[in-house]
Formats: structure tokens, C-alpha cells, sequence
């Protein structure tokens, strides 16, 4: 089997790798999940003992017989927001001590008791999405229809504690720009005495329709989307605490000056909730009360461009402290009760896990790397990875998963501290990368290069820029795993040359706010700077012939660059590229170029079906059909373009895939694109190279 058809079938050779970590309170026990073999998709649950170091199946959706093939809609939307791939046991949640775990299996609640070993499938009002034991392992809450059920873990005790009032109306499920853009992908939280929840009641009725249709299937209805295009009305987000008996409290704060609920946190120090501005430059953590709705600001954060929203944030420790992060200068620290206990040059990317007065999170100096730190106020931070890499971790009861990514290893290796290693099934990829790292230009762009394995210097190379680009993502790491496919088109006889450009994430929040207001022209500008430093550095680059490929941003980017700087870019692949910045969703365009009312020469700027005319270089576009993160119109109204200008170029649809492609396709546009750029660039495999 060839790469592109096993990094399909592997999904990117992740199948098989331990994930979705829970550490027991008392740091006993580690449950995660974890597929049998590197290309099986139906992940199981597993309990690792810390003291014995053994393993053990807790949950085989294959022996509950579940049919997964008709999810609910909401844990579809679910799944493309958290860009979740295979099935089985994708997401679960237990009480405070482990003795239970919910998970939802083909639309079905299930319930593990872990210590007994059993499972079992509970009834329920219909399709289950996010269900949750409450902290006392007494109840089980979850979603369906819109609506917030709670069930005893015997199955006894059914009842709805909120449901739709009104026809586009949700309880507990989090909003497209919140799961999209926010980092905040539930709705509904427990008390932690067990006998109240916090829910968001989401109504859409003022958000637009769009629509998205199966056009392989013409008796299919279009689904019918409610998607918050830049510049039209969000979602009303409200959020109430309910108790079990039906009493009802809204919790009260200035929703028209404050419309984003950003986060949601209930511990034994109480409701602690984080809300921001439509314009996002500014953002409140609020002391909620719940018997009486009541909010007083406790910390409040501007920035003329916008305030970042950090993954695991706000949090607080078991003395009630505040976790939250602050941009100083030109470092995003760490601020525990108000104070910054993080070094300048160490930017903070994440809060990983709260453990009693410890904070577990992740960070670097170094842009290409993500170690993992843990603060106590005895000790300050202090880093508890070395190798360089991209690690993560989760922490509870004084024990610690990590979870690394190395340059000099491929795969994912887990270890838990105290314990021993979780043994991965993924399957080895066929290509091993072998990427030269540097910085490029004064502006010192990360850029990496990988040449075709067994080049003999003096061949000349066409070269394909492989980007993301863009604010939101980092492609440029000390990690094999990164580059797999990059080394890929590399073995097909190019030099592949891959750079972060201003406003990718990791150097701090100065460079990721340069591209507020223009995200586009810096990035093409960077390319150009990391291409010609590459060239320096390996002299068989030949930059007549250069091509660029790149999905969302950086189809986006691939587009613009060979629209808008044709000397430079002969050949491009765009998959999946937004073509006009209307028609994105509020809070990620909002954050970059305002308001389109107030700032409409920022969106004509950085849209692209104006350039369509300007096309003399070979252009591909891909799309999927089904995708309701950059609707199919982009890629058509360019496409349109295109046409009405007389531009030739190629279109390749895919029907039955989302933003995330489906096996079966994700194999059918490697081949498409190497063709394609094949084609374009003329490269030479040497006979010897596999």
C-alpha cells in the first residue's frame, strides 16, 4: 500500500495512539482510549494502573453490537468541530472519583462502572450527544433533541430539566463560533454537589439559514444550517442554572456590550464565567452567584487589537485563585491570582490541567517546540519535558501524562510520571522525514526544508511551499510527524519548503498581531522571504518552477499567491480556500478585520474573486461538498470567477467529504494534487527513490 492510501486508511497515522486522557483524583488510575491496531477506526476505553503499570479493556464498542452509522446531527457537528476522526469511543466523562464513565456510542448512552468491569446501555429520549456524570457518580446528564436530560446510573429517574423553547432554540450545545473559534466545544456544566447545572440556552432564530446539500444524493434534503457569516447576528447565548427539582436562575451579565460567552467553570469555589465583546478587545471573568443570577466583574482585560482566549482558561486552583493568562510586552504569561509567574520570552500556549494548587501547562521559548511546564508557588515553573519536540500532558492527584512528538522519533510516545510508557499501535509511516529547521530573513520565519530521501546535490528541483500560513495553527515544529506528507511530495522529486509566516501562533502575541487588519499580504510576503532563504541554503532549489498547495488558511494563501504574485508562484492547489471574507464566520473574521460595515476595504483586500481575472498560472481548486466550516461557495464563486474572465483552470469536488476529507478521498487528492503539480512543475524521481 502506498502512502496516500495508508496515511487514508491511518488517518494520518493516528489511529491506534493512546489519547483523551483522565487522570483519577487520587493520580491511581489513567483512563483513555486507544484503537486495537493502527488501522482500526473504533477506538476503545482503557484503564492504566499507575501502581502496576498494567492496562486493562474497560470498553469494546464492538461487544454492545451499537450501530454507529446513524449519529445524531448535533454529535456529527460535534466531531467536525473538534476535527475528530474514526469512532468508537470518541469522547467520555466520569465523576470525581472514576467510579463511573458516560460516553455516547452510535447516538446510545452507555455507562462504565470501571472497578466491576461492566457496561451497560441506559434509556433515553433519543440521539445522545455529551453526556456527563454528575461529580457524585449518582446521575448521568446528556443531550438530545435540543434538550438536558438527567437519568440515574441505574436507569431509573428519567427526567428533561430544559428543552426547546422556541423553534431554533438548544440547551447544553455549544454554538458554531464557540466550538469553531473559541475553544469551547460543550454547554452544560454540573454543580459540583451534584444537584444543580449550569446550561446555555442557545437561540438561533436571527442567525442566517445557509444550506448544504448532498449533491450525490439528489432525493437528500439540504441540511439546513444556522452559520453567523462576518458581520450578520450571532446566536443569543444565555446561561441558567437549573436544579434537579426545576428551579431556574438566569445568570445575569450585560449581553449586548459582552455577546460572546466565552468559557464556563463550576468547582468548589464556585460558578466563574468568561465573557468578551463582539469586537473581542475586550474580555470580563465573572463571579457568578448562582441562587441568585448575580455577576461582579473579577477581572477584566483590553487590547486595541483583540484579547487572545487561551485554551483552559479561566480555571482556578482548590484555594480559589484565579488562573488566567496576560499579554505583557511581547510575552503571553501565565497569571495565577492576579500575578504573573511566568519569565519573559516564555510564551504560554496553554493550561493543560489544574491539579490542587499546581498548574500543568504548555509553553516554549522556542516557536517550533511545546514543552510542557508545572507551576506550584514553592517552586515556580518549571519544565518537565526535554527532548526537542511538541508535548502535551494531563495532570491530576500528583500524577502526570505526557504525551511527545520528537524530531528524532516518529510516532507519539505517552508516558505517565509516576509509572511507565502507554504502548501505541500506530502503524509506521513508509516516508521518514528529514527536515532541515532554521530561521529565515530578519524577521527569523521558522522554515523548514526536505529534499527528495537519496538527492544527489546538483539535481535541480522544483520546489512546492507547503503552508498553513495563517493565525491559528503552526506548521513548522521539531516533530517527525509534521512532515510526513511534506517528505511525501518531497520523494515525488520536489524540494518542499514549509514556513510560518507573521500571525502564527508561539512567538508571542506582538508577531501574532501583526496581521490585524491585512492577514493576507504578510503571509504571501513571508513565503516569498522563507522560499528565497531555502534557495540560499540548498542551491538546487530551481525558483522557476515553484508551486504552492495548502487546506482552509492555507488554501487561502495558496490562491492568493499564485493570483496575486504569479512571478513568483507557477502552479498552486487550493483546497478548501475562503475566497470571500463575508462570507466566513463572525468571531475568527471579526478578530482579524473588524466589523464589515465599519471596515469593508479590509474584507475586498484579502477577498480573492476580484483577482480572477489576473490568472495566467495552473490553478486547482478542491473542495468538499459537505463542508460546513468553509461552505462549498467559496471555492464555486472563484471558480465563477474564473470562467467569466476566461481563466482555465480545474475543479475537483468532493461530494461526500466535510472540511475533514473522508478516507477514501483524503488518498484520491494526494494523488490529484502530485499529478496536478507533476504536471505544472515537471519534476525527475529518480528510478531509486520509493
Amino acid at each position: 500500500m502506498d502512502f496516500p492510501e495508508l496515511r487514508a486508511r491511518t488517518r494520518g497515522f493516528t489511529l491506534g495512539v493512546p489519547g483523551r486522557f483522565a487522570v483519577s483524583g487520587d493520580g491511581r488510575q489513567v483512563l483513555f482510549t486507544r484503537s486495537r491496531a493502527g488501522d482500526d477506526p473504533i477506538a476503545c476505553l482503557w484503564a492504566y494502573d499507575v501502581g502496576t503499570q498494567r492496562e486493562r479493556l474497560l470498553l469494546d464498542p464492538a461487544a454492545l453490537a451499537v450501530d454507529e452509522s446513524a449519529l445524531p446531527a448535533a454529535e456529527l457537528r460535534r466531531r467536525e468541530r473538534l476535527r475528530q476522526v474514526g469512532g468508537g469511543v470518541t469522547a467520555f466523562a466520569t465523576d470525581a472519583t472514576q467510579s463511573v464513565v458516560a460516553l455516547a456510542l452510535g447516538g446510545q448512552l452507555v455507562v462504565v462502572e470501571p472497578a466491576a468491569g461492566t457496561a451497560r446501555v441506559l434509556p433515553t429520549a433519543g440521539g445522545v450527544v455529551d453526556p456527563r456524570p454528575d461529580p457524585s457518580g449518582r446521575l448521568v446528564g446528556y443531550l438530545s433533541g435540543g434538550a438536558l436530560h438527567v437519568i440515574g446510573i441505574d436507569g431509573a429517574g428519567a427526567r428533561t430539566l430544559a428543552e426547546p423553547d422556541g423553534p431554533a432554540v438548544t440547551y447544553g450545545l455549544a454554538e458554531h463560533v464557540a466550538a469553531e473559534s473559541m475553544h469551547r466545544t460543550r454547554g452544560w456544566w454540573w454543580a459540583p454537589e451534584g444537584r444543580r447545572v449550569a446550561v446555555a440556552r442557545v437561540d438561533e432564530s436571527q442567525v442566517e439559514i445557509w444550506h448544504i446539500a448532498n449533491l450525490a444524493d439528489p432525493l437528500a434534503e439540504p441540511v439546513a444550517l444556522r452559520y453567523p457569516g462576518a458581520g450578520t447576528t450571532n446566536a443569543d447565548v444565555s446561561l441558567h442554572v437549573i436544579d434537579l427539582d426545576g428551579g431556574r436562575v438566569e445568570i445575569d451579565w450585560d449581553r449586548r456590550a459582552h455577546e460572546y460567552l466565552a468559557e464556563v467553570v463550576w468547582d468548589r469555589t464556585g460558578l466563574t464565567i468568561a465573557v468578551q465583546n463582539r469586537a473581542q478587545t475586550g474580555v470580563r471573568v465573572l463571579r457568578a452567584d448562582p441562587e441568585t443570577g448575580v455577576t461582579a466583574v473579577e477581572h477584566e482585560q483590553h487590547d486595541p487589537a483583540w484579547v487572545n482566549l487561551m485554551p483552559g482558561t479561566p480555571a482556578r486552583t482548590s484555594t480559589g485563585a484565579l488562573i488566567w493568562t496576560e499579554d505583557h510586552e511581547d510575552t503571553r504569561h501565565l497569571l495565577v491570582g492576579g500575578e504573573r509567574v511566568t519569565p519573559p520570552g516564555l510564551q504560554v500556549q496553554a493550561v493543560l490541567a489544574v491539579d490542587g494548587d499546581a498548574v500543568l501547562f504548555a509553553a516554549a521559548t522556542e516557536p517550533t517546540q511545546r514543552h510542557v511546564w508545572l507551576w506550584t508557588a514553592d517552586a515556580g515553573p518549571r519544565c518537565l519535558t526535554d527532548a526537542a519536540g511538541v508535548h502535551d500532558g494531563q495532570r491530576a492527584g500528583g500524577t502526570t501524562v505526557l504525551a511527545s512528538r520528537s524530531a528524532t522519533e516518529p510516532g507519539t510516545r505517552v508516558t505517565v510520571q509516576p509509572g511507565g510508557p502507554i504502548v501505541s499501535h500506530a502503524l509506521t509511516a513508509p516516508v521518514t522525514p528529514a527536515f532541515d529547521l532554521f530561521a529565515a530573513g530578519e524577521l527569523g520565519l521558522r522554515t523548514a526544508v526536505l529534499l527528495p530521501t537519496g538527492h544527489r546535490p546538483g539535481d535541480r528541483l522544483p520546489v512546492l511551499l507547503d503552508p498553513y500560513g495563517g493565525p491559528g495553527a503552526q506548521k513548522v515544529v521539531a516533530a517527525q510527524h509534521a512532515y510526513l506528507t511534506s517528505q511525501w511530495f518531497a520523494d515525488q522529486g520536489f524540494a518542499v519548503v514549509v514556513v510560518d509566516g507573521r500571525g502564527t501562533p508561539g512567538r508571542g502575541p506582538r508577531w501574532e498581531k501583526t496581521v490585524h487588519g491585512d492577514f493576507g499580504a504578510a503571509a504571501v510576503e513571508d513565503q516569498i522571504i522563507g522560499l528565497r532563504a531555502a534557495a540560499d541554503r540548498h542551491p538546487d532549489l530551481d525558483l522557476d518552477r515553484v508551486g504552492i498547495r495548502g487546506w482552509s488558511y492555507g488554501g487561502y494563501l495558496a490562491a492568493r499567491a499564485v493570483l496575486r504574485r504569479p512571478d513568483v508562484f507557477h502552479a498552486a492547489v487550493a483546497g478548501a480556500p475562503v475566497t470571500d471574507q463575508r462570507l466566513y464566520d463572525t468571531h475568527w473574521q471579526e478578530r482579524f478585520l473588524g466589523h464589515p460595515d465599519e471596515h469593508a476595504a479590509r474584507y475586498d483586500a484579502d477577498s480573492l474573486l476580484a483577482d480572477a481575472p489576473a490568472l495566467r498560472r495552473p490553478l486547482l481548486l478542491v473542495h468538499g461538498l459537505l463542508d460546513d466550516n468553509v461552505h462549498p461557495a467559496h471555492t464555486l464563486l472563484l471558480s465563477t470567477a474564473l470562467l467569466a474572465a476566461g481563466r482555465p483552470h480545474q475543479v475537483l469536488t468532493l461530494p461526500t467529504s466535510s472540511h475533514m476529507l473522508n478516507g477514501a478521498d483524503a488518498a484520491l487528492v494526494l494523488h490529484a494534487e502530485h499529478e496536478f503539480l507533476r504536471d505544472a512543475l515537471r519534476p525527475e524521481v529518480r528510478a531509486s527513490v520509493s
